[in-house]
């Protein structure tokens, strides 16, 4: 499909809050979405998405990749094309909290900035890509390591301008991520967290948050990586949407296995060290998939395919 006018994006799953750290943490993972992306000569949109979402995602202008790249395009000043042809590898699972719609978002800005600058356009500068994407993700702490990759915290100004600064987690640190079949969209999820939390709740993962970032960075403690990664934010309100998520969040951390909710959910992220690997399989029965993961170092590529 793709020729000399094209672009290669390849984007990273993503865990964000990492339990206390809501809306503001996230982690990269070695998990990737690929897309491929050219102005075509012909009329129209034309799409084709091998793995997650094949037969399931708008094949038109409804497709978020396409929504996202027109949205660059009109941010660019550059004149909309005709024609925009995609063939999207997705290997993301969707709605299980893993950030298969944020990775979708970055690679539409990605793709539609590299096309637009081939073309002699003006330029997004990165900072202004971080912009656009929590713009239309809606929350900073989903799109930062997809675009930055490694451990992120991200934060909203009083002006409503996102920031965020990238760390690198200690090499010690093995994420496992604990995949069910089931599903659960964004929107409710978050529509089950209140308006007021208690102030000591609030308290408690301030601690926690900046306990974690200690944690991560540093040689880990499995001891440590438990007590950093308890929160009372938005994982008890949520439960009642997700109770096998909860449970086997509740059995792992019994055990000692640091786990959380990876991002809204219903998947489970095990920070896992050496000491505390083997202890998550006697916990997850046959209605999990196990995967242990890297963290992801770089965050979205680009490339074009004459490069190959």
């Amino acid at each position: 499909m793709t020729d000399s006018h094209g672009v290669v994006v390849r984007v990273p799953a993503t865990s964000a809050n990492l339990g206390p750290g809501f809306d503001s943490l996230g982690l990269a993972l070695d998990l990737y979405d690929e897309v491929e992306a050219e102005i075509s000569g012909s009329p129209g949109v034309r799409i084709a998405v091998e793995g997650q979402g094949a037969g399931e995602l708008d094949e038109g202008e409804g497709h978020l990749v396409v929504k996202t790249m027109r949205t660059t395009f009109d941010r660019m000043g550059f004149a909309q094309p005709d024609g925009i042809a995609l063939r999207c590898r997705n290997r993301i699972p969707h709605a299980r909290g893993l950030g298969s719609s944020s990775a979708a978002i970055c690679a539409g800005i990605l793709a539609a900035r590299a096309l637009a600058r081939g073309r002699g356009a003006g330029d997004l500068p990165d900072a202004e890509v971080f912009a656009l994407a929590t713009e239309l993700e809606g929350h900073p702490d989903n799109v930062a390591p997809c675009l930055a990759g490694g451990l992120t915290i991200a934060w909203t100004h009083q002006s409503g301008a996102a920031s965020m600064v990238k760390l690198t987690p200690h090499e010690d640190v093995r994420p496992v991520v604990l995949i069910p079949d089931f599903r659960l969209s964004t929107e409710e999820a978050r529509g089950l967290l209140p308006k007021d939390v208690p102030h000591a709740d609030a308290a408690a993962n301030a601690g926690r948050a900046a306990l974690l970032v200690a944690a991560l960075t540093q040689r880990p403690e499995p001891d440590l990586l438990l007590a950093a990664t308890e929160d009372r934010l938005h994982q008890g309100y949520r439960a009642p949407a997700m109770p096998h998520t909860a449970e086997l969040v509740r059995r792992l951390r019994e055990a000692g296995v640091p786990a959380v909710v990876s991002g809204a959910g219903p998947t489970v992220l095990a920070l896992t060290t050496q000491e505390t690997k083997d202890l998550i399989a006697p916990e997850v029965g046959t209605d999990w998939h196990i995967q242990p993961m890297n963290v992801d170092p770089l965050g979205a590529y680009v490339r074009f395919p004459e490069t190959r």
